[in-house]
């Protein structure tokens, strides 16, 4: 007797979302072809088709398990590291970890906003060159003027003489005294020279004070709002030497004058000059406007405002010179 036909499934049931449900063992009806992976099984000539349970949507095969959905998803392609650009962004992080690091460090050392009022390195040490710097260096016995004199003469200045280290009571005038009052004097040191013609004469002089950095800071600001440095009340005095051609270099020769103070070390230079011959002077010119083109006074046409500016220049210039070492920080 044959057995007895196996109803198709409709379209919807094979359409349907396969669920996995166990099937009886035994061999598939020879009716449903197999998946293509599998080979086709045939049952024995004679043996019954089992009964299909109703709810059975799809053919179910023995074979290989069923491979896991995310093994199936396609996959994203990954970038090739690059070693070169790996580097240089460790560098960079790590170049910008320490500066952070460092002006964290470096606000906390020095306080902040306030680091800029804090004084330069070696600032004490400084102002100790007056007594551990010698004299030559400080007063060097010949000083060159290249281009220093009017219209860009060259200059050139032979030490006349030196006055012993001082106070500053009796080596400045009461006023201008008062004025440097803030910074305290430590100790002045002073020198004259003369030019190479001998006609006319200029004392310099270097003012240790014993203030800080903001000190003067405050009184360089002072001068120079105040116009102090241009007032003929605060003329710096001079040193006359006997026996030299500053003999007669008093207060009334006083003929041109320039005053600096120096915030880079605690140090206030000046200088101050009139002619060799003793005449007086009734219209003294700070340096700033005896230097001018054009100007027509008696200390201008004599060139003694340029004398005074281009000793200052060279004493103050030698002095920064001197104290680099101790002012610069340590490597």
């Amino acid at each position: 007797m044959p057995p007895p036909a196996v109803p198709r499934p409709t379209p919807a049931e094979t359409t349907a979302r396969l669920r996995p449900v166990p099937a009886a063992p035994g061999p598939l009806p020879a009716q449903v072809p197999p998946p293509p992976a599998t080979a086709p099984v045939t049952p024995p000539p004679g043996a019954p088709a089992a009964p299909r349970p109703a709810h059975f949507a799809a053919p179910r095969h023995w074979g290989a398990p069923e491979a896991p959905a995310e093994t199936t998803t396609r996959l994203r392609p990954v970038r090739t590291r690059r070693p070169a650009r790996v580097a240089a962004a460790a560098a960079c992080l790590v170049l910008g970890v320490g500066l952070i690091g460092g002006a964290v460090t470096g606000s906390w050392l020095t306080g902040g906003a306030d680091a800029e009022a804090a004084a330069p390195t070696g600032y004490a040490e400084a102002r100790g060159l007056w007594h551990s710097t010698p004299v030559n260096k400080l007063f060097p016995p010949t000083i060159k003027g290249d281009g220093a004199g009017p219209g860009g003469a060259d200059r050139v200045w032979t030490r006349v003489a030196v006055a012993p280290d001082s106070g500053c009571a009796k080596a400045l005038d009461p006023l201008l005294l008062k004025a440097l009052e803030p910074v305290g004097c430590l100790r002045l040191l002073r020198a004259t020279y003369s030019d190479a013609t001998t006609s006319s004469v200029t004392t310099v002089g270097m003012l240790f004070t014993e203030a800080d950095a903001p000190a003067m800071q405050a009184l360089r600001a002072r001068f120079s709002n105040e116009g102090l440095a241009d007032r003929t009340d605060l003329m710096p005095r001079t040193y006359p030497a006997e026996g030299t051609v500053a003999a007669g270099f008093g207060d009334r020769q006083r003929a041109s004058w320039t005053v600096r103070v120096l915030t880079d070390v605690p140090v206030v230079v000046y200088a101050v000059s009139g002619f060799a011959d003793g005449r007086a002077v009734a219209d003294p010119q700070p340096a700033g406007r005896a230097t001018v083109a054009g100007a027509t006074n008696a200390p201008a046409q004599a060139g003694l405002g340029h004398e005074a500016k281009g000793i200052a220049d060279r004493v103050e210039r030698g002095l920064r010179k001197t104290a680099q070492p101790a002012t610069e920080p340590p490597r």
